[in-house]
């Protein structure tokens, strides 16, 4: 290995050991905790707690589906309600399926929604999409145009600002759309995770980030309203939700909720160190493990571990990290991150750097970008 090569490997371990810190403090002790605090808003019987026309939508093997077949079309886009109330902040956890047949199949999931018409069970809102095609699942889009007429409001795979003046503005990227498609299984279950805390918005479809949208537009902004699941207008199609759960959040720090998905084993899925891609095989074998309020991180011949300091409030969020042994034991490592269910990202600042910015690296810049994955069992 040369000199470059040691070098950028131990930019990554040390930027590897930070996380694992993070992840360490105030975690659960066991997995099974991490649905701590969500409730279950479907039986998995009947529609109870539910709203929708009957002509559509129904329960079939425990699940919500709503169907139009071509004698039985809908005029318009149709949704189911959930009567228990409005959400504001909160996360939501799902199941959904496109039936195979209509590749135009489209569908979402309404949130901070408003009711348009009763009558014909039309809503309006933020929209959590998904289709059976290749470009529109896991984007933010404006159903309706409740939230001001902004249609898509983040394609997949932006990270995007909505600024006091309105203006679209993208300020990074989770990865190219085309890639995101990849985790997606068509014709069968999907997990959907949608995060909103304030004006910040989070989707991931199968454990990785779709969107990520902070809105501050106060104008157009949306801060509360219903809750539901959508029929698209058009060719026959079939969709189906199951496994919904919903926890409702503070609008204060969400540390403890972050952390909660950190529960368990890490693995690396890429990483860059300014500007360069770290090769795979200085990556491989390296594992983080959270025990409590403590972390290790084996790489084979040592083991590191430390303790660390959060700041959920700051966008994007912020940690600072203390490394417990080794050469740089004692130092403040100044990081942002994001995470989501069995994903996360890291942008660490190195050698006494200051605080990356935004999640990408530079030449020079001594930041590294770590993306990881969680290790099944």
């Amino acid at each position: 290995m040369t000199s470059k090569d040691m070098a950028m490997k131990r930019i990554y371990l040390l930027a590897l050991a930070a996380t694992a810190a993070w992840l360490a403090a105030s975690l659960p002790t066991t997995a099974a905790e991490s649905d701590e605090g969500f409730k279950s808003i479907f039986n998995g019987k009947d529609l109870t707690g539910w709203n929708g026309n009957p002509q559509f939508w129904s329960v079939k093997d425990g699940a919500i589906v709503g169907q139009t077949t071509a004698e039985n079309p809908t005029k318009g886009n149709t949704f189911i309600i959930w009567t228990g109330g409005e959400v504001a902040d909160f996360e939501l956890r799902l199941s959904y399926m496109i039936a195979p047949g209509n590749d135009r199949a489209n569908t979402g999931i309404q949130y901070r929604s408003k009711v348009l018409n009763d009558k014909t069970w039309a809503v309006g809102g933020y929209q959590a999409d998904m289709e059976a095609g290749q470009n529109y699942s896991g984007i933010l889009y404006d159903e309706g145009g409740v939230a001001g007429g902004r249609g898509i409001m983040a394609a997949r795979g932006e990270k995007v600002v909505w600024d006091k003046d309105c203006k679209k503005q993208v300020t990074g990227t989770l990865g190219k759309s085309e890639e995101l498609q990849t985790v997606i299984k068509p014709g069968d279950w999907n997990e959907y995770v949608i995060i909103a805390r304030g004006n910040h918005f989070q989707h991931f479809i199968n454990g990785r980030q779709m969107v990520d949208v902070t809105d501050e537009c106060e104008a157009k902004a949306v801060n509360s309203g219903v809750l539901a699941l959508q029929l698209h207008a058009g060719p026959p199609m079939m969709v189906s939700f199951k496994n919904i759960r919903l926890k409702t959040l503070s609008g204060g720090s969400s540390a403890a909720d972050d952390l909660r998905q950190m529960q368990g084993v890490w693995e690396v899925a890429s990483a860059e160190a300014n500007g360069q891609t770290i090769p795979g095989d200085a990556l491989a074998g390296i594992k983080v493990t959270v025990r409590d309020n403590t972390y290790e991180t084996d790489r084979g011949d040592e083991v590191d571990r430390g303790t660390l300091k959060l700041d959920p409030a700051r966008q994007p969020k912020q940690m600072d990290v203390l490394p417990g042994n080794g050469s740089d034991a004692g130092r403040s490592i100044l990081a942002i991150y994001e995470v989501g269910p069995d994903s996360m990202r890291v942008c660490y600042a190195t050698q006494g750097g200051s605080r990356p910015a935004a999640f990408k690296t530079e030449p020079d810049s001594g930041h590294i970008l770590v993306n990881y994955k969680r290790k099944k069992p």
